[in-house]
């Protein structure tokens, strides 16, 4: 079935933002502001689109064990990809999320409903902000925190910081991963000093995205994995090397290496990530980000 293009499909936030959504078949891609940011198929939510998702649900698979529900955050909605990744193939888990906008979580359940019986439940306000209101026995107990924050097509300031890796550091269980889309490109300053910052406030990182984009030849998503101790997935560069596009993994010794001595950031000199050229996450293109 070819894509269509519905004007029932598209809506203002309140936000000043344009949602749209494009359907081809069951599968369902949401887009704000011209620049692809979920992609959910609604008869199967263990497929994942978008490479750094893929690669996410990776890490995930392979860091516990087949089917252990676990609890997880979630900072930053979009189609909630992940949570429905994490909630079929692994009934029972324990879900947060946390989202700036809730019209557009109202958007997304109306295109693509959750299933009745998930335990997510979605908090709106900023990521950061929110994370001070969460409860308490959350603290210490999360199994999996996942960062992907953007205002529009950037990644605002306060949660690239050491400071805020530090604070959702305070929830994560001893044997708990933190997944962080970091985007950048060029030189990739950015990039570097994020890692840097995420190092610093959690543990051992390593990192997974095309070689071109580890390598600064082109703008794109890097997935970047910490965890208190180092972690040990072997299968994780077969499986990443199998996708479309073909990508490569850093193991943390190499992620030292990647970062050529960049210094964490503090929320003092912390900036908004850079923002793509034109072009660089266009809706035909939106299988190859990350």
């Amino acid at each position: 079935m070819a894509r269509q293009h519905s004007p029932d499909l598209t809506r203002t936030l309140a936000s000043g933002r344009q949602a749209q959504f494009v359907l081809d078949g069951e599968i369902v891609q949401l887009i704000v502001d011209g620049t692809p940011q979920s992609q959910v198929d609604r008869a199967d939510p263990t497929s994942l689109g978008f490479g750094y998702i893929r690669h996410m649900g990776h890490v995930l698979d392979l860091a516990f064990r087949e089917r252990q529900a676990i609890t997880a955050l979630h900072l930053g909605a979009g189609a909630l990809s992940i949570p429905r990744y994490v909630e079929a193939t692994r009934p029972g888990s324990r879900q947060q999320v946390i989202e700036l906008e809730r019209d557009l979580v109202e958007f997304v359940r109306e295109v693509a409903p959750l299933p009745a019986s998930a335990s997510i439940r979605v908090r709106y306000g900023d990521a950061r902000e929110q994370l001070a209101k969460l409860p308490r026995g959350l603290a210490g107990s999360v199994d999996a925190i996942v960062v992907d924050v953007f205002a529009g097509p950037s990644t605002p300031a306060h949660v690239t910081s050491v400071e805020f890796f530090q604070a959702i550091a305070t929830f994560l269980a001893p044997d708990g991963v933190v997944l962080v889309n970091v985007a950048d490109g060029h030189e990739l300053r950015f990039a570097r000093g994020e890692v840097a910052s995420i190092r610093a406030a959690i543990g051992p990182t390593l990192l997974i995205s095309d070689p071109a984009v580890l390598k600064g030849r082109r703008f794109g998503n890097i997935v970047a994995v910490a965890s208190r101790d180092e972690l040990e997935l072997p299968m994780l560069p077969r499986l990443a090397a199998s996708g479309f596009p073909p990508a490569t993994v850093h193991s943390a010794p190499q992620t030292i290496e990647w970062l050529r001595g960049a210094s964490e950031v503090h929320d003092a000199e912390a900036t908004d990530s850079p923002v793509p050229g034109r072009g660089i996450f266009t809706t035909g293109r939106a299988r190859e980000r990350g």
